[in-house]
């Protein structure tokens, strides 16, 4: 086996279509599983204040608490595609997001009672965060399995563009079904979608559950630590563009917020499709140094953005930086455990990024009253040089250790 820092050869060749078919045979269940995540995203802050009555903090936690819910099952969801194989652990996913619909469909049945509305609202939050841990980890074990473990960066890279491709579809299309029709609507699309995943993922052939004695989460926990650290200081500048970018452009007076957004998001999808292979041929550690260095260079283009052209460049350089850290990184903590602990290292892994995302808004907000919105965006960069030393310290130590 290759040392942790070293480039791995893969059994096929890099652009064979053979093996990205059979990702995306897998990886399709993801998709899914991520549209019933992007479906009621835009709309039910906004339906929970104005059509329930509700205030902002409420509203705000019917969103947060889906990422609780996620950081809390992501053990849980590793544990099982290890256990009982990764294709059961989909289909449980995936009820569960089918469920969530069911729950969608209640508060909106319920409306003119806000109180059994929220709660309803709650309770299917709280299962929405089960199943996208459940089809999120489960999805990820599943096609590893399915090609191999050689070809682990090229799934977690197709993961993403899955991942984001749903959410970017997902939440304008549950925007127009809400106008259009209403959030009963939502919810039926959300059963739906979760419906036909379950209909399609249910025939297919699983994946052999791999042997072996299985790690004691904390252990897994232990191995991809530094890794996960690495991750989340990285995913400190994706957070707070994503939270903070149309306050930013609004402190300016600029118009295009949402437009750097989408430039995020295409420079994000661009550079998986187009240097996800770079990982097996280069090695994750080396590929993620220089991806976060970019990513420096574009959260301090938005630091210092004098005109608004300056910004959106910023938020394209960080979308492309940012895009291959979490495959990069991703495919050495994996290597750290036996075969039958992948699915649970992978899930211990992602709890840093769910960790990122929730606590950015909150932490490097607080620099806000005092230095302005920009000030976030050089916070988000100098978390991310700290993220480098840590890689540069993983990496040494792989060399070190030589061929295992």
């Amino acid at each position: 086996m290759a040392s942790p820092g070293a480039p791995r050869a893969s059994s096929a060749a890099p652009g064979s279509l053979k093996v990205t078919g059979q990702i995306l045979s897998i990886l399709l269940f993801n998709f899914l599983g991520y549209l019933t995540v992007g479906l009621p995203m835009a709309v039910l802050p906004g339906y929970v204040h104005n059509e329930l009555g509700y205030g902002s903090v409420l509203a705000g936690l019917v969103i947060s608490i889906q990422y609780l819910a996620t950081l809390l099952s992501r053990s849980h969801a590793g544990r099982m595609s290890d256990s009982v194989g990764p294709r059961k652990t989909v289909l449980v996913g995936l009820a569960a997001c089918a469920a969530s619909g069911v729950f969608l469909l209640m508060a909106y049945a319920f409306e003119r009672s806000p109180t059994v509305s929220l709660i309803a609202l709650l309770v299917g939050r709280l299962v929405l965060g089960f199943g996208e841990s459940w089809v999120g980890t489960g999805g990820l074990t599943w096609g590893i399995g399915k090609v191999g473990a050689a070809h682990t960066g090229r799934v977690i890279s197709w993961s993403g563009i899955c991942t984001y491709g749903a959410l970017a579809i997902g939440a304008p299309l549950g925007v127009v079904l809400q106008t259009h029709l209403s959030m009963g609507a939502v919810g039926a699309a959300v059963l739906g979608v979760g419906l036909f995943g379950i209909a399609l993922a249910a025939p297919r052939a699983p994946v052999a559950v791999v042997g072996g004695a299985r790690m004691a989460f904390k252990h897994v926990m232990a191995q991809v630590l530094p890794h996960g650290l690495s991750l989340g200081l990285a995913s400190v500048g994706f957070g707070s563009i994503a939270t903070f970018i149309t306050l930013y452009y609004a402190s300016f007076q600029w118009d295009g917020a949402a437009l750097a957004l989408s430039v995020f998001g295409c420079a994000f999808i661009g550079a998986r499709l187009l240097l996800a292979n770079t990982i097996p041929r280069f090695g994750g550690f080396r590929v993620a140094i220089c991806s976060i260095a970019v990513e420096v260079l574009g959260l301090l283009c938005l630091w210092l953005a004098p005109l608004p052209g300056f910004a959106l460049a910023g938020a394209a350089l960080t979308g492309f930086g940012f895009s291959l850290v979490f495959p990069a990184l991703g495919v050495e903590a994996v290597a750290r455990v036996p075969a039958g602990n992948r699915g649970a290292a992978l899930g211990a892994y992602s709890v840093f990024l769910d960790l990122s995302l929730g606590i950015t808004g909150p932490v490097v907000g607080l620099a806000v009253a005092s230095y302005g919105y920009a000030s976030i965006f050089l916070l988000a960069a100098l978390a991310s040089l700290l993220s480098i030393g840590i890689i540069v310290l993983l990496l040494k130590a792989a060399r070190r250790a030589g061929p295992a």
